[in-house]
């Protein structure tokens, strides 16, 4: 859950997700975007117009250049790689997120992106079940996507659901009926997997510099908490390795749901932090007794609740991820930002530019999940990010891709090798 959403970030331009200091690829141990402007799509008229153009215009194929066969539909069967789109599709607690893009030299390239605030986990804290108009609010959403995706012409997705989905008795249901009425296949990922596609949506920004870090995503209904050792392979390229992970039972939803969102007074929100502490202790024992935090370590948030602070922070009088994905903010910044929206009222939360009326009753609820982690990790440095899942999810399946590619060119070599091998007995 990055970013404000709604009418505080309408559909912006998202950031390309470029490897910086750390490399994308993730490793288990013991548990085992600067970006442009969206690219706008091409009309079939202006293709046609650009296949027209002769003399001065686009450069024409070579006489004896072989041209790719088209099948009956009149599209090549293979386009070129570089043209390949991948979607990623996160439906979580209180946010359904899409992610469109091509691969780039860098990383790769955004196409397209839509997020919309759903709510799909309204009153799952006290039923149990996902509710009717929860259900279709997410269905709506999850339309839209899936128009999306198939006007851009999209050839691998992958498409996921999280915390709301794993929990409810009527999940199951949910998914065959997202099935029936949009054709998309939602998959209920794991707490681990949804631990590994957070880490592997943030490598980019890991520092490093640092021994480790701990990675903690704030979602609607669970909070992922991952232990990464930075660690340098052969090739002297650092890499974060998973060393222990761990999934809270309550996120910004769920958290407010028990608490309340709207009045939070001091109490209030002081017992949030406890609760969300009491929670933390045995993860925090664990990696006491494994002596992880030898070294320097870091921070790195990636949820709506630290973009949100990232915000407030800077001032801005508009949500700008341009400006927020990637700086680093200190504890005492943080406890500043949690006090001033503290000392906000409803109205003015929701009047906030960086907050927003979807977000003013969960945002507070965010802070305390927030202060009771920075409590049980204090460290010198926080780095924000505006990407997660769906991050992790598009880089994974380039690089799954990938790695195909490499083991058909090695088998493709094998073969030429062995049949210019002479048979033996031959003159």
């Amino acid at each position: 859950m990055s970013g404000p959403e709604g009418p505080v970030a309408a559909e912006q331009g998202v950031r390309e997700c470029p490897p910086r200091t750390v490399s994308s690829s993730i490793e288990t141990g013991d548990v085992g975007v600067r970006g442009e402007a969206l690219e706008k799509p091409k009309s079939k008229r202006a293709k046609r117009r650009r296949g027209r153009r002769g003399r001065g215009g686009a450069r024409q194929p070579e006489a004896n250049a072989a041209v790719p066969k088209r099948d009956e539909t009149g599209a090549h069967p293979r386009a070129p790689q570089s043209d390949k789109l991948y979607a990623a599709l996160d439906l979580g607690t209180n946010n359904c997120r899409l992610l469109i893009a091509r691969r780039a030299p860098d990383g790769f390239k955004v196409v397209d992106a839509y997020s919309r605030i759903v709510r799909l986990g309204e009153g799952l804290v006290g039923s149990g079940t996902l509710g009717d108009a929860a259900m279709a609010r997410a269905i709506d959403a999850l339309r839209i996507c899936a128009e999306k995706m198939k006007r851009r012409g999209v050839t691998r997705a992958r498409t996921i659901a999280t915390a709301a989905c794993r929990t409810a008795s009527n999940g199951a249901d949910f998914i065959a009926r997202v099935k029936k009425e949009t054709g998309l296949s939602l998959e209920i990922v794991s707490t681990e997997d949804e631990a590994r596609l957070a880490v592997a949506g943030c490598a980019p920004l890991l520092d490093s510099e640092c021994a480790s870090a701990l990675v903690f995503d704030i979602g609607g209904g669970s909070t992922e908490l991952i232990w990464v050792r930075l660690e340098k392979d052969d090739a002297g390229k650092c890499r974060p390795v998973i060393g222990d992970w761990v999934s809270l039972p309550c996120g910004v939803v769920t958290l407010a749901e028990r608490h309340g969102g709207v009045e939070v007074p001091g109490e209030v929100y002081r017992q949030m932090v406890s609760e969300v502490a009491e929670r933390l202790v045995p993860f925090l024992d664990r990696l006491k007794q494994a002596e992880t935090r030898e070294g320097a370590f870091h921070l790195l948030g990636t949820s709506g609740t630290v973009t949100t602070i990232a915000g407030v922070h800077l001032g801005l009088e508009r949500y700008d991820r341009m400006r927020v994905d990637g700086i680093w903010i200190s504890p005492h910044d943080v406890r500043r930002v949690t006090r001033s929206l503290l000392e906000m009222d409803y109205t003015r939360r929701a009047a906030h530019p960086c907050v927003g009326q979807e977000r003013a009753d969960l945002v507070l609820a965010g802070c305390a999940i927030f202060e009771a982690i920075s409590d049980a990790w204090p460290a010198d440095r926080l780095r924000v990010a505006d990407r997660g899942l769906r991050e992790g999810i598009l880089m994974s399946l380039m690089e799954a891709d990938a790695a195909r590619r490499r083991r058909r060119r090695r088998r493709r070599k094998s073969r030429r090798g062995a049949g210019t091998t002479t048979p033996a007995g031959a003159v």
